[in-house]
């Protein structure tokens, strides 16, 4: 291709297009409550993921014209992400003999690893670089700003659906059906309520996966409590905090009220906010006087509630409890037998089998029918990454992923006392981080596209260099 073609080329508005595929899956975030697309596996119903692989397939085709990528081959975080990818599948070809014995659920060890580290090579790396390309030809600025107001977009139609549930679920206003059941015409969405229990899913096809949304936007949506002046500011806010307490999901509220928490660590660190910060305390605390007056009894029994729902026998979430329970110290087990290499990754449900303990199956449904039946295609959920790779990838792939969280939250930490504008942004990225840090306690699964995006845009931030108290990381990405 010539010089001219290029350059033309490079005007043209493929990176529009792209970012707009990148935009739109952003916005479809939550919605997958549908029936899905079967042939995509791991992926099926993620909504998002349509637009995403839309994305890179027009990034690729532009990549092949211009004969041009940017890989930020330097940057200290993208080379330890290639060595935790590497030692992966290390991971496989130290268990290899082993591997080839393994078969559950019509399923071989062969094929379960191709199926797993193939997933974690799309998210982790293919996705990443895709929003990294994208992201690189815009101002950092323009795309925080753009991508903030699709969370917004979309929250605002998520809030609409989840404010209906709420009064047809917990306030019986049955007569509210038919306007919910509009949203069976809206893409990638089938109404489901929850009579029976009494927990909000909205626009997801489950609590904890709504979940994991409120955690995604809730460093995006805090940030308009920095930005803007109107009182509509802590609307979105409140909104996901009034969401976490009523979806009854035990681990929501804990990522969202320590993400809160982490939030407020801008606010102290910058003096100009101390004095509002003593008028808010001095506020809360002459408000929550009256109210635990009033209603102490009734806040007490929440908290109790959701105490006693860890227990193993009398909770409602007692079957869920030792499943999760049971998945993770049968994890400590295979990592106890194999700490340094694992036995290889995506192989814990083929190790677990027989070494299940009997407090965790007994009595379970979920062992019966799902788990340890072989016509149940779908295989056992870890319940925690961190776990997860002590079992599959040993001591040596913890402490890879494990310091490679660590650095993104540490750098993102000390950039939000920078003064300038760029102190908001690292906010977003730090509580974002902790959310996903968190939330890895009780899911195993690396498809979380929001960390891939938050990850692309710390890349992107942090190309000039990575501060580690006074010491300097030069990296050169292009």
């Amino acid at each position: 291709m010539d010089k001219s073609t290029k350059n033309k080329l490079k005007h043209y508005p493929y990176r529009y297009l792209t970012l707009t595929l990148i935009l739109v899956g952003l916005f479809f975030l939550p919605f997958n409550s549908y029936e899905g697309v079967p042939f995509l596996g791991e992926f099926a119903q993620e909504s998002c993921f349509l637009f995403f692989a839309l994305a890179l397939l027009f990034e690729g085709f532009k990549i092949i014209l211009t004969q041009k990528i940017s890989i930020p081959w330097k940057h200290p975080i993208f080379i330890l992400l290639l060595a935790v990818l590497f030692w992966f599948l290390l991971s496989y070809f130290f268990n290899f003999l082993d591997i080839q014995d393994y078969y559950i659920k019509k399923t071989t060890g062969n094929n379960r690893f191709i199926r797993q580290y193939g997933a974690l090579i799309i998210s982790a790396l293919i996705l990443y670089l895709t929003y990294y390309n994208v992201f690189k030809s815009f101002s950092i600025d323009r795309l925080f700003i753009i991508i903030r107001k699709v969370f917004l977009y979309s929250f605002i139609v998520v809030s609409i659906y989840t404010l209906i549930e709420i009064s047809i679920v917990y306030l019986k206003l049955s007569f509210l059906e038919p306007f919910i059941k509009l949203f069976d015409y809206f893409p990638f969405t089938e109404v489901w309520l929850d009579y029976k229990n009494q927990r909000l899913s909205s626009v997801s096809y489950a609590p904890p996966v709504f979940g994991i949304y409120l955690m995604t936007i809730a460093g995006w949506m805090f940030s308009y409590i920095i930005t803007h002046k109107s009182l509509f500011k802590f609307l979105p806010s409140i909104l996901i905090v009034l969401f976490a307490i009523l979806s009854d999901s035990r681990s929501v509220l804990v990522m969202v009220g320590f993400q809160l928490l982490i939030f407020s660590l801008y606010f102290i660190k910058k003096r100009k906010y101390h004095k509002n910060l003593i008028k808010v305390g001095f506020l809360v605390t002459v408000i929550s006087i009256p109210i635990l007056l009033l209603k102490g009894p009734a806040i007490g029994e929440f908290i109790t509630d959701k105490v006693t729902s860890f227990d193993l026998e009398e909770s409602k979430h007692s079957v869920s409890n030792k499943s999760r329970l049971g998945m993770i110290y049968t994890s400590g087990l295979i990592f106890l037998e194999n700490p340094i290499k694992g036995v290889g990754f995506g192989m814990q449900a083929y190790a677990a089998r027989p070494l299940y303990p009997k407090w965790a199956t007994e009595d379970n449904w979920e062992f019966e029918q799902k788990y340890l039946n072989d016509n149940y295609k779908t295989f056992p959920p870890n319940y925690n990454v961190y776990t997860r790779l002590l079992a599959e990838t040993g001591i040596i792939g913890f402490f890879l992923f494990a310091i490679f969280v660590f650095i993104l939250i540490y750098v993102s930490y000390k950039k939000i006392g920078s003064k300038d504008k760029s102190s908001i942004y690292y906010i977003v990225l730090l509580v974002s981080f902790v959310g996903y840090a968190i939330n890895w306690l009780q899911v195993d699964t690396f498809r979380v596209f929001g960390f891939w995006i938050c990850l692309a845009l710390f890349t992107i931030l942090t190309q000039n260099k990575i501060i580690f108290g006074k010491k300097h990381i030069k990296s050169c990405v292009d």
